[in-house]
């Protein structure tokens, strides 16, 4: 990704008329100082939950010139601005996740603050109390926006959730980056196939293998290599998602009215997690500590799913309530005149006036 940053540069010099703003993912190093450079305003998008920032952004303040043990994730201090919750969340991402990425995905918050506009992939009702901490935080518009898309096409693998009844289908996908192993894989399979609950399953490169340990469910389930999950998650025979907790996914679910049940692997599917089962008490754990390596059995699996999908199951219809609610209030928040969808003309807005504001500071001679 270093190296995009000459081509880069080289293709604003020959843009007429000239560019007049960049928006930048994070990740990307070298966006802000491109901006300063060129003397553009910069608009930064984060990709994963705002709260996920909000503990690295304070985390790295707190850290700057030292070297933090992992032992002070257990230690019971405390990081101002980080609740104890958030800071056991933190350690087992440091845990998971190889140094050099963190210190990496450190380094790009560091550059927020050089900034002029912080976007992220949410809306303010799901993280209110984040949204509002890092607007007072920094001194420059904080803007969230769920992105939305619905695809319509007649897939077979919606034809077969066509002909399922309501809520009565399991939809499952752990994720593209990070693998889930094959003996978990298969402890997984076989447990689908004992509980009797109907699934669709998304395993890229695995379908065909795991399709074969599914054989005689007699129609209960459906492994694919891909499928639009946000229309999947929107069909009203879909009652419940197993996740791995990736941002994108539980947006989805979020939008979609779907509880879950979450099996974060590493990063922010962490925090994630736990804001879906404790935070907006829209989902179940697959494992109740999320530090725990062993191999969940065929057994457990059979017995988990069983209950999650139950629809006679007061604390499943309370959970599925909830579910609905959250997904209510996304709705009116992309819905004209809600907040994402005000947060996308602030964002139009706020852009012209730092691309005006920094035109105006190089004009003026300064004494």
């Amino acid at each position: 990704m270093t190296k995009m940053e000459a081509p880069f540069e080289l293709l604003l010099s020959q843009l007429d008329p000239p560019a007049t703003a960049v928006i930048a993912d994070i990740e990307v190093r070298w966006g802000v100082g491109v901006g300063i450079r060129r003397n553009i305003p910069v608009a930064l998008l984060w990709t994963m939950p705002a709260t996920f920032l909000s503990m690295l952004h304070r985390f790295n303040i707190f850290s700057q010139n030292k070297d933090i043990p992992l032992e002070c994730f257990d230690s019971g201090d405390q990081i101002p601005g980080i609740s104890s919750s958030d800071l056991a969340d933190l350690g087992e991402v440091f845990r998971r996740t190889d140094p050099k990425v963190m210190n990496l995905a450190l380094e790009c918050i560091s550059w927020v603050p050089k900034a002029q506009c912080l976007l992220f992939t949410s809306f303010h009702e799901l993280e209110p109390e984040t949204c509002h901490s890092l607007r007072a935080e920094f001194p420059f518009p904080v803007l969230e926006r769920i992105p939305v898309s619905v695809g319509d096409n007649g897939i077979d693998y919606m034809k077969w959730l066509d002909s399922q009844t309501k809520a009565s289908v399991l939809y499952i996908s752990l994720g593209s980056f990070l693998s889930v192993s094959n003996m978990q894989m298969d402890e997984i399979a076989a447990g689908l196939k004992r509980s009797g609950v109907r699934f669709l399953w998304v395993a890229r490169g695995e379908a065909a293998r795991l399709s074969e340990s599914c054989s005689g469910s007699e129609g209960m389930g459906l492994v694919v290599p891909w499928c639009e999950q946000l229309k999947v998650l929107c069909h009203s025979s879909v009652g419940g998602f197993w996740s791995h907790c990736g941002w994108n996914s539980t947006l989805e679910a979020v939008f979609a009215g779907v509880p879950m049940l979450t099996f974060p692997l590493f990063l922010d599917q962490i925090p994630n997690s736990r804001q879906i089962v404790d935070g907006w008490k829209i989902g179940r754990r697959v494992k109740s500590e999320v530090h725990d390596e062993r191999l969940m059995t065929r057994e457990e699996v059979a017995e988990l799913v069983k209950r999650f999908m139950d629809p006679e199951s007061s604390d499943e219809i309370k959970m599925r309530r909830k579910a609905k609610e959250l997904g209510d209030l996304c709705h009116r928040a992309i819905a004209k005149g809600g907040s994402s969808d005000t947060n996308l003309d602030d964002f139009i807005r706020d852009l012209g006036k730092a691309t005006c504001n920094l035109q105006t500071e190089t004009q003026v001679p300064h004494p």
